[in-house]
């Protein structure tokens, strides 16, 4: 989900960010200190020296080591090292600032269409945004939480209004319903065919479209109509995207599928002082074949002003939740209108993909791959394969992104083709119920991001929230990876849950192996970055299904603290 953007170069906007000064040393002491370093798993004190951590032990020891530090009192709170985003669109949370809010609860008030409806009535009646911007968008809309347990469809979203066009997006981000002023914008009819990798729902028995699109249609009107915006329009929605990550914890953040204009925009954002967290961006690879940005200074592991580039993206298929998923075998109860073998389909064909990853392997450049459904990450297995082969000098650790289907036959050749699996166990919670009731069946949803399968392999994982598609609630996924509880209280695939150790080091030095970062990141230890987080509870001795409740108390990112809570 992306903004089109129009970069220029803004004499005015662009300030160099003032160089840091050195800091006195600072001593954290008081509470409880997880390090996530196995040879030193607690410890009582740490003391931070301009940026770094400079020490780790006994409080009285860390007295000693630094006499003059200035104390901070964690009061019985819990430190821990800093979270980091396996997978996100950090940019795109700024989105938000745009949109009305239709995410159901607990989250939001969006249950029902006509509570749509009236979102949608209210933020036009209250925000300078839609007759700014021209153009009526709501957020988060999820048709298994509605009451009707369907999308809304352009008749629906007429009722709202026909004079200006109204975009309502799935709260997934692969799908969309647009009103018939949106349509007519976007230059859909009952005459245009549904573009590859891609479907425009019709009305029953017709050729008219009902206002839902899915996957390249959905992007397609997008790009139509979505704001161009300003270089200081698209900082500031940057910005309101970074707090909420820094409110949750995150002193690393991702942008996955990044365009090419917000590729451009990021690093002027750094140079501008308005990067206080560090963000690595993933562009999609049909952007990165032929941005410059690719063969610069960004690209690699070394921060420039908080960012750099760390790879490509590439999306497989779609959303199992939005029944757009690459299933090997059939939905259990399949969309309105589809023949009943339906089970999804790829977002590009086999010698495409098989095309992009050489290219990615040809020019070194990690890989992203979104891949849902299992077919997909077939898919995904023999196309690593086929490039592991032509260049079996570049050993890039391919991602796995969401894998929520993979099989457990699937596992072994993941592990032996290096490929890392970052999964999205935050869907047990928010569509856990819908999975087994609607999208897998009882029995395959079971097994929805097997975190447990991947361990038993003696492999690792990162669990991840996909922000914007449900808030960077870093204690929500710890929660989700640790009980896999869906809203009705089911545990989903009680086999596949971890300890909440795992699960926090999956947002941690598990994360931060990801990146290949692990020297300096992921784990409090000496001479890595001061990148830590101030929580309310300890998660390793709070009471499992509390989890969730743990409020981030303070977030320091190398040293400085960019959040506190009673700010």
């Amino acid at each position: 989900m992306r903004l089109p953007l129009t970069v220029s170069i803004l004499a005015a906007l662009m300030t160099t960010a003032a160089n840091a000064t050195p800091h006195a040393d600072t001593l954290y002491s008081g509470g409880p200190i997880i390090t996530m370093n196995d040879k030193q798993p607690q410890a009582e004190a740490v003391v931070v020296r301009d940026g770094n951590i400079a020490f780790v032990g006994k409080r009285n020891a860390a007295l000693r080591f630094s006499p003059s530090a200035q104390q901070v009192d964690l009061q019985g709170h819990t430190l821990t090292p800093g979270f980091i985003d396996a997978h996100g669109h950090i940019s795109g949370v700024g989105l938000q600032a745009l949109s009305a809010n239709l995410l159901p609860a607990p989250d939001g008030e969006g249950n029902s269409i006509p509570a749509l409806q009236k979102i949608m009535r209210e933020f036009r009646a209250n925000s300078a945004v839609p007759g700014g911007y021209k153009v009526l968008i709501g957020f988060g809309y999820d048709d298994s939480q509605l009451a009707e347990k369907r999308h809304p469809t352009r008749t629906e979203l007429d009722a709202i209004a026909t004079d200006i066009p109204i975009i309502l997006m799935h709260q997934s981000g692969h799908l969309g319903s647009y009103n018939s002023k949106a349509l007519e914008m976007a230059g859909i009819t009952a005459d245009t065919p549904n573009p590859e990798g891609g479907v425009i729902r019709r009305e029953p028995g017709t050729s008219i479209p009902d206002g839902v699109l899915e996957e390249s249609a959905h992007n397609l009107a997008l790009a139509k109509l979505m704001p161009v915006m300003t270089l200081e329009q698209a900082m500031a929605m940057l910005e309101a995207g970074q707090a909420l990550y820094m409110k949750f914890g995150y002193t690393t953040a991702q942008d996955a599928k990044t365009d090419a204009g917000t590729l451009a925009m990021l690093p002027l954002a750094g140079k501008a002082g308005k990067l206080k967290i560090d963000v690595v961006s993933y562009p999609d690879i049909q952007v990165a074949l032929t941005d410059p940005a690719m063969h610069g200074p960004y690209y690699g592991l070394k921060y420039t002003d908080h960012f750099r580039i760390g790879g490509v993206k590439i999306s497989l298929d779609g959303s199992p939740q939005g029944k757009t998923a690459w299933l090997s075998q059939p939905y259990y109860k399949v969309p309105e209108g589809e023949k009943p073998d339906y089970a999804g389909y790829p977002a590009f064909p086999d010698a495409q993909v098989n095309a992009l990853l050489d290219k990615a392997w040809e020019n070194g450049w990690q890989v992203q791959a979104h891949a849902n459904g299992d077919a997909a990450i077939d898919q995904l297995i023999h196309a690593v394969a086929a490039a592991e082969a032509a260049h079996p000098d570049n050993h890039l650790m391919p991602i796995l992104i969401h894998g929520q289907t993979l099989r457990r036959d699937q596992i072994d050749p993941i592990r032996k083709l290096g490929i890392f699996p970052s999964l999205f166990p935050m869907h047990t919670y928010y569509w856990g119920d819908w999975h087994r009731e609607s999208v897998l069946g009882p029995e395959r949803a079971e097994n929805i991001s097997p975190t447990g399968w991947v361990l038993a392999a003696g492999m690792k994982f990162t669990s991840h929230h996909d922000a914007p598609v449900v808030f960077p609630d870093a204690m929500r996924v710890l929660d989700a990876t640790v009980n896999r509880t869906t809203r009705s209280g089911h545990v989903l695939g009680p086999a596949q849950r971890v300890t909440p150790e795992q699960a926090l080091k999956s947002i941690t030095l598990w994360a931060a192996e990801q990146y290949a970062e692990q020297a300096s990141k992921g784990s409090l230890e000496v001479g890595k970055r001061a990148d830590m987080v101030v929580l309310s509870d300890n998660p390793l001795t709070i009471a499992r299904p509390q989890l969730h409740t743990i409020k981030v108390l303070q977030t320091i990112k190398d040293g400085d603290v960019v959040y506190r809570a009673n700010d």
